[in-house]
């Protein structure tokens, strides 16, 4: 693995489109249609975000395609109840969400992805979820 010519992600994603995502206990797969290099690597300050720590990725909702343990996700949400936050029932791992900036995407948690190390990611962009636009008079 070369990583003087770009992010951990973009070379390992070179190898293969189709990524496989799962749970700590392997209960909740998923499969993540993923360009060839990851457009969007990144962290968010938002009140859950900041709790969980995932590094994160994005794809359209039709690039994310649960394949087994669907009844063993559980949707978490709040304040404003648009965003989907899922997680697995066993484990307890947050493996996807449907953010409320964009809906028709499906944000994925890229430790959740075996061959990608998140420790090798350098220069992760952190979303400003705490200051969201939707949100007018925080307090």
């Amino acid at each position: 693995m070369d990583k003087t010519k770009g992010t951990y992600c973009k070379i390992i994603l070179k190898k293969s489109y189709m990524k496989l995502l799962k749970c700590h206990c392997g209960a909740v797969e998923a499969k993540v249609n993923a360009p060839d290099s990851l457009e969007k690597i990144l962290r968010c300050n938002c009140s859950i975000c900041k709790r969980k720590g995932a590094v994160m990725s994005l794809v359209k909702n039709e690039d994310f395609k649960i394949i087994k343990g669907k009844d063993k996700l559980k949707l978490y949400q709040f304040h404003t109840n648009v965003a989907k936050h899922y997680f697995c029932m066993i484990c307890g791992i947050y493996t996807h969400h449907n953010p409320r900036s964009n809906p028709a995407m499906t944000g994925f948690n890229l430790g959740c992805v075996d061959e990608i190390d998140t420790f090798d990611l350098k220069n992760i962009a952190i979303n400003d979820g705490y200051n969201h636009p939707l949100d007018k008079d925080k307090e």
